[in-house]
């Protein structure tokens, strides 16, 4: 397996030019298309402190030694390649023995995912928003719903009601409820303390 690895690019950038660039690596290769994988770590190269993504992109390409012999024809594609999305590149290449790769490959599953066995998975359509329109809703509306829900929920306290029916006005002798945990706020001690 080549891999070949770009850092101090975007990652977006380095899958389109993936897509590019796979099967004409693979002829320079004398290989096929499968045995080529690019790798895009989210990287930031930086000198002296000072950031240079997509300034500077250094390749890193690793792959059998037996592919030694075409390192100049491929250097040279990589650097012409990368002209118009860096400014200034470098390619080194690192080799290993083929028998010091270990692999498992699925025959259940297909070796790569491709356009054609992507699983498509649709987004739900939002409409655009315009940052300089008002929002003219209730963007309370969720918390008040919580609240009313909340209170649905609150055991009642019969004492903290008056009696159904009852005016709170009249000159019985009874209170009709609590007086002073009432909800209709009517002086009920004032009334009734005389007894």
């Amino acid at each position: 397996m080549i891999t070949i690895s770009i850092l101090g690019l975007d990652q977006y950038v380095v899958g389109h030019y993936s897509g590019e660039n796979t099967a004409k690596l693979a002829k320079l290769f004398e290989t096929s298309p499968d045995n080529i994988v690019f790798y895009a770590p989210e990287s930031f190269l930086f000198h002296d402190g000072v950031e240079q993504t997509s300034w500077n992109t250094l390749i890193r390409v690793s792959a059998p030694s037996k592919y030694r012999k075409l390192q100049d024809l491929v250097a040279k594609y990589l650097l012409g390649t990368m002209e118009g999305v860096t400014i200034h590149c470098a390619v080194e290449f690192t080799y290993y023995q083929e028998s010091d790769r270990y692999e498992k490959i699925n025959k259940e599953y297909p070796r790569f995912i491709t356009d054609a066995n992507m699983v498509a998975v649709e987004d739900e359509e939002e409409e655009p928003v315009d940052p300089d329109e008002l929002y003219e809703g209730n963007i309370f509306a969720d918390f008040e719903k919580a609240q009313k829900a909340a209170e649905k929920e609150k055991p009642e306290n019969p004492a903290k009601k008056c009696e159904e029916g009852c005016d709170c006005d009249h000159d019985s002798d009874e209170p009709c409820c609590d007086d002073e945990s009432c909800e209709c706020h009517h002086d009920h001690h004032g009334k009734h303390s005389a007894k």
